[in-house]
């Protein structure tokens, strides 16, 4: 497969400033492509402008809540306003707090449900406008394996993310027709800066590289036409840590 199809072609990545979307939006930047970056954290966001453009892309860095409508759809307008046109969205705004179901806070539940399930619909729903009228686009969706497998202590958490996955289906029959592809991203467990506030720790070293996980998700991202993916899920080679 050949990245070359990224140069000058248009991003949007939430959770831009970490972790996965951090990793993803580097190497779009090195492969010549303009990245608009959205996440809370507006140091680290104008930080990876510098990094995307210094590798040869082109970056916006705007300054996003995913669970805020408001703040979408003026990271959504702003991406429209300087580059006329989004190819993909990768939606890898996301937020974990691990307890038992019983033991889950209200509180941890609807942050959770807020950021990845409502997040993910915020996006989907402006940035999804916009390619339909295009007749074409990419949403590239980062669930996780906990989207589709019960995990233990992962109640809530689990929970937003089958809500995502159950979201992607149905956006990938309603869009389809107008040329815009939904995949939907499982990935195992990922050595990201997911697992910094979690104790105890787990062996990060047997997870999935971030770099690894970027290159997956460029490869879908430049994936010649005449077939869509609607899921994949991308394991550690140990399997669910």
């Amino acid at each position: 497969m050949q990245f070359d199809s990224c140069k000058g072609r248009t991003f949007a990545i939430t959770g831009a400033s970490r972790g996965i979307g951090r990793e993803t939006a580097l190497l779009l930047g090195a492969l010549g492509a303009n990245v608009i970056l959205g996440s809370r954290n507006e140091g680290e966001l104008d930080q990876l402008a510098q990094q995307v453009e210094t590798a040869g892309g082109q970056a916006l860095a705007v300054p996003l809540d995913v669970a805020n409508e408001v703040s979408v759809h003026q990271f959504c307008d702003e991406a429209i306003k300087r580059f006329d046109r989004v190819d993909a969205l990768v939606n890898s705004a996301g937020t974990g707090t691990f307890a038992h179901v019983l033991d889950l806070s209200s509180e941890d539940f609807d942050h959770m449900i807020a950021v990845n399930l409502k997040g993910t619909f915020l996006c989907c729903k402006y940035f999804g406008n916009h390619m339909a009228q295009n007749q074409s686009g990419h949403i590239v969706n980062i669930v996780s394996i906990a989207g589709s497998t019960a995990l233990p202590g992962g109640g809530g958490y689990s929970a937003s993310k089958f809500g995502v996955l159950g979201l992607s289906r149905v956006l990938q029959v309603e869009l389809r027709r107008s040329g815009v592809q939904v995949t939907s991203v499982l990935p195992g467990a990922v050595n990201s800066p997911f697992w910094d506030e979690i104790e105890p720790k787990p062996d990060l070293t047997s997870m999935i590289p971030l770099p690894t996980l970027a290159e997956h998700i460029v490869y879908l991202l430049s994936a010649h036409v005449g077939a869509f993916v609607d899921e994949i899920t991308i394991m550690p080679p140990l399997g669910i840590l």
